[in-house]
């Protein structure tokens, strides 16, 4: 109660004390009525005063506690006794407080929920406002269109996105109402594919919703399928023009010239055989990275794996004067693991077989394998020229050749160490490769001693 207020309700109490004690002043009572006038008044004046700062109390307690919910600290609750209409302001202001905090408590749960489901996106969300203006971007938003979303909400698209296409596509979104996509090639380190979508918001003050997908994985795969196709189309079609050359040249004559009908013949047997195993590689490379190549496993000997690899490969190595030497582990522990023998007579067939198809003539060939923890690793080195530094981490590719012409002359495919690696993989193995120039290489497998 304003103090004016409480000066004004003593006056009042003060002036009727003095006017009841005029009106029924006595001379023989002298000045006691007057003096109990003034006793009352002084009396009421105190309560008056007591009260006042009560209520005073209050609305300072009142208005501080609005101040603290303008300041976002909702549910805050103010303690009084009063009474009448004050004591119910007070009650109705605590109830208002404590539904707001619930209501601001809901809408903050939703928000984050609705933040953590954006941030588990694999797709880009970023939100603009009408004049371009960022108002939201999830990480993934962020992370494809490289800025920071903490410093770049309130800047304008092209302030942080210094990519002229896709600020052109949202300016023409925005412009049109209507939604707009495209995808680009992001020009950067790294670069990317990036498809965009558009979509404008139609409420008022507008805007509009942005979202990001990364194509660059998809456009690799295709671009690989490319490379696939046109591989497969050279490599069969190299074999095939030499059996037509040769067929059509013993159909002209030179089938009745035993001088070189021999010779024709011999080429059509080898590019026939070239085609063969070209085929059947394909084929197992199919069947292996469709999954449907299932592994039987059972207890292998690897001494007896090694010999029969050896012995489908003597001729080979015989006929370059190679020399084809296995080293087991003096622990009987490594010197048998449980896997599909088939699968690793595979790994085996193409290991050993590059390495006699590119070693040296009158060269060495070393099979060894060895216990590591709960694993056996298997090294097959040659002694050969060694392969390039820059050729490396490629070599595992289909149809990828360090020397393609010597590579072809000789009979390889291109696709036996892409079977390699695709076969470890599907055995929780790993395969590495090490080479030294003027050396030789060494490929070294990992398998676990018993399936994973």
């Amino acid at each position: 109660m304003p103090r004016r207020i409480v000066l004004l309700h003593a006056l009042l109490l003060l002036t009727s004390g003095v006017l009841l004690s005029w009106l029924v002043f006595r001379p023989e009572d002298g000045w006691r009525p007057l003096v109990a006038a003034f006793g009352f008044a002084s009396v009421a004046l105190a309560l008056m005063w007591s009260e006042a700062r009560l209520i005073r109390h209050d609305l300072r307690k009142l208005e501080e506690a609005a101040r603290q919910i303008t300041a976002g600290h909702y549910g805050h609750e103010i303690v009084s006794v009063a009474g009448g209409d004050l004591g119910h302001l007070i009650r109705t202001f605590n109830s208002m407080s404590s539904r707001l905090a619930e209501q601001f408590t809901s809408v903050d749960q939703e928000r984050q929920q609705l933040r953590a489901i954006l941030d588990g996106m694999i797709e880009g969300v970023v939100a603009i406002d009408a004049q371009q203006k960022l108002l939201f971007a999830n990480d993934r938003g962020s992370h494809l269109l490289e800025f920071h979303p903490r410093t770049a909400i309130g800047l304008k698209l092209w302030e942080i996105v210094r990519q002229k296409p896709i600020v052109t596509l949202v300016e023409r979104a925005l412009e049109t109402s209507e939604p707009q996509r495209e995808e680009f090639d992001w020009r950067g380190n790294p670069a990317k594919s990036l498809m965009i979508h558009v979509s404008p918001l139609q409420e008022r003050p507008g805007g509009a919703i942005i979202v990001i997908h990364d194509t660059s994985e998809l456009r690799r795969l295709e671009r690989l399928r490319h490379e696939f196709v046109a591989n497969v189309s050279h490599e069969l079609k190299s074999p095939l023009a030499v059996i037509k050359a040769a067929v059509e040249t013993l159909q002209d004559g030179a089938m009745d010239d035993p001088s070189h009908r021999d010779m024709f013949l011999d080429q059509i047997h080898d590019q026939a055989n070239r085609l063969n195993n070209l085929i059947l590689d394909l084929l197992s490379l199919a069947r292996i990275e469709s999954g449907r190549e299932t592994m039987e496993v059972t207890r292998v000997v690897l001494v007896d794996v090694v010999r029969d690899c050896f012995d489908r490969h003597a001729a080979q190595a015989d006929a370059r004067h190679q020399t084809l030497t296995m080293v087991p582990p003096a622990e009987k522990s490594s010197q048998e693991l449980r896997t599909d023998e088939e699968a690793l007579a595979q790994i085996l067939d193409n290991l050993v077989g590059n390495a006699i198809r590119y070693g040296r003539d009158g060269g060495h060939v070393t099979v060894r394998w060895y216990g590591i923890g709960d694993q056996i690793a298997l090294e097959v080195a040659d002694d050969g020229p060694g392969i390039p530094p820059d050729d490396l981490p490629r070599i595992f590719e289909r149809f990828y050749r360090v020397d393609k012409a010597r590579s072809r002359e000789l009979g390889g495919t291109g696709l036996g160490l892409a079977i390699v690696k695709n076969l470890v993989q599907i055995m929780k193995g790993s395969v590495k490769v090490q080479s030294t120039l003027g050396q030789g290489t060494t490929f070294t497998v990992k398998l676990p001693r018993t399936p994973v």
